[in-house]
């Protein structure tokens, strides 16, 4: 596949970049090697110091990162800016809390002393996706650079320039150029990269056949992999939550980055004596978003990055209308072939549909009646997916409660599902496994190894009586 930069706006190319050979690949991988043997060496606060200066350059530049996220994958530049916001806030999280996290940790045992002692493993291989361009791998980069780790990047092929920007800000912030490196590499490399003993971990966000088949390659060479797939989210409304808000928060959370998210509220479980009415309210706050040019200040939401995810969308829609979903809000393509697609609400979605069981990429509301709180829990639950869910009650101890039973990383009560530094985020089922972020998320590139000491014996050896 080309590496180039497509604007899914305007449909035209605007960058090609030729891809590194393996030599070249393999050059960087070595001069990260080496540097995975001294940046170890560094205390955590000059590491802190890089974070921090990372951070700051990511908000002094946030205007321009947000245009280049809208030129490469169709983000509006008002959210383009606040996920380079958000991108700093990260950096800023684990400089602060990093040493804090792989503090020793003393454990009681039969020794003189005993504990955990966290060190780094080494090179780490990120492949991410295009979706969120920066975050995505802040969210790695951030707590495994701090951790003493060192990083190669795999960015997806269609947005190079920003993955080669995030590279210029970290050696920008002082950060030995060798401990963080972008390689314009095809999918087809990654494989070899993974085999190769250097490369001591692999973290991936992306689709279950990519996470399949990286974890697949690290398994067979025996390499510690953390994956974030796909999701088919759950947003429970019960009958007693506060429908207009529920409503209005459905619309925003469905129609995140155009609903190219992962944690992006897809399946709305509404209890039956409200359904109507809660489509009624979602149709009209879809129908209020704004679309146009991912530079106007104005646009809410743009086009799909490419135009054959817009096919692949509508074609999912026309399958499970003709497996018996109807549309609420018909929304789509203008035309086969282009990347703009349109708020769409399917209702009447069961067992047996597209709708049903696949995740869609896009801003398509899948619409599904529960019996009552109990049946929404077991529609929710009954998914392959299990990243993120949101419940809507004003009985917040019901919803903690049914928070327990919902099969998913995390889960949200009365708000929409969001990733934080604070929190750790990641899924289980085919939605992947592992943690980012968070103290869980810096200790998944560490070797938490026990250290055992024994007691002191006194000079000359046991004394005697």
């Amino acid at each position: 596949m080309p590496i180039e930069s497509y604007n899914p706006y305007t449909g035209r190319v605007l960058k090609r970049f030729r891809p590194f050979s393996w030599a070249k690949t393999a050059r960087i991988l070595g001069q990260a090697h080496r540097a995975a043997a001294t940046w170890p060496a560094t205390s955590f606060a000059h590491r802190a110091a890089v974070l921090r200066r990372a951070g700051a350059l990511l908000r002094e530049r946030a205007p321009a990162l947000a245009r280049l996220m809208a030129l490469e994958m169709g983000k509006p530049v008002a959210d383009g800016r606040a996920e380079a916001l958000k991108c700093a806030a990260g950096c800023d999280y684990y400089a602060a809390h990093g040493e804090e996290f792989l503090a020793d940790e003393l454990i009681a045992t039969d020794a003189g002393r005993s504990f955990v002692s966290c060190q780094p493993l080494g090179v780490v291989l990120a492949v991410m996706p295009w979706n969120f361009p920066f975050w995505q791998v802040v969210r790695f980069a951030a707590p495994a650079l701090m951790a003493g780790n060192v990083g190669l990047l795999k960015h997806a092929s269609n947005v190079p320039q920003c993955a080669l920007a995030l590279e210029k800000i970290f050696h920008d912030a002082g950060l030995p150029p060798a401990c963080f490196r972008t390689l314009l590499i095809g999918s087809d490399l990654v494989e070899q990269l993974i085999a190769d003993d250097r490369v001591r971990a692999v973290t991936l966000t992306g689709s279950e056949p990519a996470g399949a088949a990286v974890a697949a390659a690290a398994g067979r060479h025996i390499k510690k992999t953390v994956l974030e797939l796909g999701g088919s989210d759950p947003f429970i409304v019960l009958a007693d939550a506060d429908l207009a808000l529920a409503a209005k928060t459905a619309a925003q959370a469905r129609m995140i980055n155009a609903g190219q998210s992962c944690i992006a509220a897809k399946r709305f479980i509404v209890e039956k004596p409200i359904v109507k009415e809660f489509v009624a309210q979602l149709k009209t706050h879809l129908l209020a978003q704004r679309t146009g040019d991912p530079l106007d200040e104005a646009t809410q939401y743009g086009p799909l990055a490419r135009p054959d995810l817009a096919d692949e969308l509508a074609q999912q829609v026309a399958d499970s209308v003709a497996q018996g979903a109807r549309l609420a809000l018909a929304g789509g393509q203008d035309r086969p072939g282009t990347a703009l697609f349109r708020p769409a609400i399917l209702t009447h979605v069961k067992p047996g549909q597209r709708a049903y069981h696949e995740e869609f990429f896009g801003p398509v509301a899948l619409v599904l009646e529960a019996r009552d709180a109990a049946d929404a829990v077991r529609l929710a639950n009954d998914s392959r997916f299990g990243l993120g869910a949101s419940i809507w009650t004003q009985d917040l101890a019901k919803g903690e409660a049914l928070a327990r039973q919902v099969e998913s990383g995390a889960v949200f009560v009365n708000s929409m599902v969001k990733s934080m530094p604070e929190l750790p985020f990641g899924g289980i089922k085919k939605s992947g496994y592992g943690r980012e972020l968070s103290r869980l998320g810096i200790r998944e590139f560490v070797n938490q190894k026990s250290v055992w000491i024994g007691k002191a014996t006194p000079p000359g050896g046991a004394k005697t009586e």
